[in-house]
Formats: structure tokens, sequence, C-alpha cells
């Protein structure tokens, strides 16, 4: 498929190409719950995709089959080995093209697509606007079971620039090389809101809450022009400094990191562990206060 470049397609590429055999269309829905007075929730999106799906799509697990199961928190990056054996089982390898969508704001997709990039697969596309624009456009959905996909054998490279650890961040902190981005709401950003064992950011942190990345009124990915003067006020594509992303759990800042690859940054990094991981370590430095951009 050399019709397509950018790391996304719209819903007329999908329905155009959805018979290709070499397409696998996935659904990595996740659903999280945040109430204002306790810890957050989570559960897998399966019960969601059977009932209602594109046709032909596959479910992806992020909670189980593309997650560190014993980590302490969810979603952490798995072993390349355990990667490479939940996307071969969904029929991801050499020749294929993966779509990957969800049934929320996109950033279920972006994270299956990130961690696709991050063991070296680089065939990965995220739709825009994921099944609501599906279903806007008027496009079928079904409820009947797909078909097991057959395995293929996924060759796993991890790119380790790609990913960052708790214990790299505290050492960029005084980079200049490196510019930390906090992707979550200003209210969190700044301590207001008590989500995490601790309040406020990571020193020397931006602020680039990942709704700036959408239009409000469709949900989908704003225009390249407009992302790029988004990118460009938060000092983002200066050549001379690599994007850390981070948020609460290494989901949300994975909507920058593909947003900053639809201008031309594909060498954005994401902090896995996020806020979860570094407000849990009381030796860690966090601030609070509005963004120094």
């Amino acid at each position: 498929m050399t019709d397509r470049t950018a790391p996304t397609v719209g819903v007329e590429w999908l329905a155009d190409h959805l018979d290709d055999k070499d397409l696998v269309v996935v659904d990595s829905t996740t659903l999280l719950s945040v109430p204002d007075d306790g810890p957050y929730t989570v559960e897998s999106g399966r019960e969601g995709f059977d009932a209602e799906h594109i046709p032909g799509a596959l479910f992806a697990d992020l909670l189980t089959d593309f997650a560190d199961t014993e980590a302490p928190a969810p979603w952490t990056v798995p072993s390349s080995e355990k990667f490479a054996v939940g996307a071969g089982a969904l029929g991801i390898g050499p020749g294929r093209t993966v779509v990957v969508y969800d049934r929320s704001t996109g950033f279920w997709a972006t994270r299956l697509w990130w961690q696709l990039r991050l063991e070296g697969f680089d065939d990965a596309v995220v739709l825009d606007g994921g099944l609501r624009a599906w279903r806007a456009a008027g496009q079928p959905v079904t409820d009947e079971p797909t078909p097991t996909p057959v395995p293929m054998a996924f060759q796993a490279e991890r790119r380790p620039e790609l990913l960052r650890s708790t214990a790299e961040v505290a050492a960029a902190v005084d980079d200049r090389g490196t510019v930390l981005v906090n992707v979550l709401d200003p209210e969190t950003y700044r301590g207001d809101k008590h989500t995490y064992a601790r309040d406020g950011h990571i020193p020397g942190s931006v602020n680039l809450p990942v709704s700036e990345v959408l239009d409000p009124r469709t949900g989908r990915i704003r225009p390249v022009e407009e992302l790029r003067a988004v990118f460009d006020g938060a000092g983002l594509l200066d050549p001379g400094v690599t994007p850390v992303t981070y948020c609460g759990g290494g989901i949300a800042a994975t909507g920058v990191a593909h947003a900053l690859a639809l201008v031309g940054r594909t060498d954005v990094a994401v902090y896995d562990g996020s806020m979860t991981a570094w407000a849990a370590d009381p030796s860690l430095p966090l601030v609070t206060g509005d963004s120094p951009r």
C-alpha cells in the first residue's frame, strides 16, 4: 500500500481498502474511569468490541497481550518477546499494513501505534476520528465474530530511543537537549487536582494538553499546519532538542507523539511510567504552577 504516507488515514481511505488482503484493522479500546474521589479503574474494551466493530477488525487488549501484567501500573510496555507474540497472533508481520482505531478519543489507538513503532514496525496508521468518524460517515459496523487470523512471525526490533524510564527522565531534568512535555490538562499540570500520589509536574516540563491536537468539534486530528503552529509555539520543532512526552500512565502521551510524527518529528520519546510512576516516588521532585512557555 503505497498511496498513503502519514501515520494516519481517514475513513474514506479505510473504506476503499477494507478488503485488501494485506490489511489488518485493530480496535485497541480500553475503558478508563477516573472518579473525583478515588483511584482510577481500568478494564478491557473487549465487550464493546464484540457488540460493535468495523467489519473484519480484530481486538487488541492493551491490558494483557500488550502489557507487562507483572508491573505495578497497567499498560506498562512488555518485553519485545511478549509483544511479538501478541502482534503475531493478530496476523501482524512483514508485508502487512495495520490500521488502529478505538471507540474513544483516539489515544488508545495511538498507544498501540506507538508500541508497534517502538518494536520496529512502521507500517501502522491510526484511523482519524476512530469508530465515531466511521459511523458518522455512514460506514457499516457489525457484531459478527471475526475469523481467527493466520498467525505471523512478528520480528520485534526495539528502538530504545523512543522509550524513557523514570531514571532516564530524572537524569534529563536539567538536560537542555531534552524538552519534557506534560500533556495533561492545565489544572492537573499546575497541581490543582489531586489525581496522583503527589500533585504537580516534573521540573522543567512544558504543558501542552493533548486536547490541543484534536478538533473539539469532530474529535479528529487538527490539520498539519495548525499542529505545526502549536508545536512550534511550545518549542518542540527545534531540531536541537528531543521531546519526551508524559501524562498519567503513558496513553495520552502517545497522542502528542503521534501528532508530532504528523509534522515530521518521528524521534519523540514517551515516558511510559509518566506521573503514576514519578509521583509514587517521594524522592523525585515535583513543582506546581503554570507552564514556563
